[in-house]
């Protein structure tokens, strides 16, 4: 069987991570931290759980980071009706899908959120499961989240696609290879130094290349 394809979401089929970013900053400067937003945007990929004290310190978080993870979400819910799928988006699913993979949308975001991007994506019909905040206790880096995909569909095998060294970083360690795409804002360099086996500029030009990926036909 071919391996599973396990696609992040945020930032890889849907355009998300500069409303992530501002969402983030607003969030933290109400409690009085501010923080540049280039520095965030490098976290950005990310869990909840994880990115405030990597942005603030384990003192933040102890303290504060339940109340910013809350900002940052109706922060960030009051932008999504602007996030937009990624030009091919979709048809990457609809060819995944009828190459044989089975496909698993990977996202660590709250239920209300995936839920509106399943909608944009029409991905209902096509992704055999997907992932939540609520199937996984610790976010990216760490390999929770591709290993709870990869149980939702049984794999033995798997693809991880995604646009932040996080998901790179937590295929890696989950024994899995991964391909990067650019559409996070992540560089080349960036994507290859935490591990993506192969890079592409858009979802587009990886599905004219899928034979030359680790999702390439047997």
């Amino acid at each position: 069987m071919p391996a599973t394809a396990i696609l992040d979401i945020d930032g890889t089929l849907v355009d998300t991570n500069y409303q992530h970013a501002l969402a983030w900053y607003r969030a933290f400067r109400q409690h009085d931290i501010v923080l540049p937003i280039y520095s965030i945007h490098r976290h950005v990929g990310m869990g909840g759980d994880q990115i405030v004290p990597a942005l603030a310190g384990e003192e933040i978080e102890r303290e504060l980071g339940e109340a910013i993870r809350s900002a940052e979400k109706a922060l960030f819910l009051s932008m999504i009706e602007e996030v937009e799928c990624f030009e091919g988006a979709s048809q990457l699913l609809r060819t995944l899908k009828e190459r044989g993979h089975s496909l698993v949308l990977a996202s660590s975001a709250r239920q209300k959120e995936v839920d509106h991007y399943l909608e944009l994506l029409d991905a209902r019909g096509l992704a055999d499961a997907w992932t939540t905040s609520a199937d996984v206790e610790s976010t990216k880096p760490k390999p929770d989240l591709v290993l709870a995909a990869m149980e939702k569909v049984k794999a033995d095998q798997a693809v991880m696609v995604g646009d932040s060294t996080w998901d790179a970083i937590a295929a890696k360690k989950a024994g899995v290879p991964s391909i990067g795409i650019l559409t996070g804002g992540f560089s080349e360099r960036d994507l290859q130094g935490a591990g993506a086996c192969c890079v592409f500029e858009s979802v587009n030009e990886l599905k004219r290349h899928l034979d030359e990926t680790p999702l390439a036909k047997d």
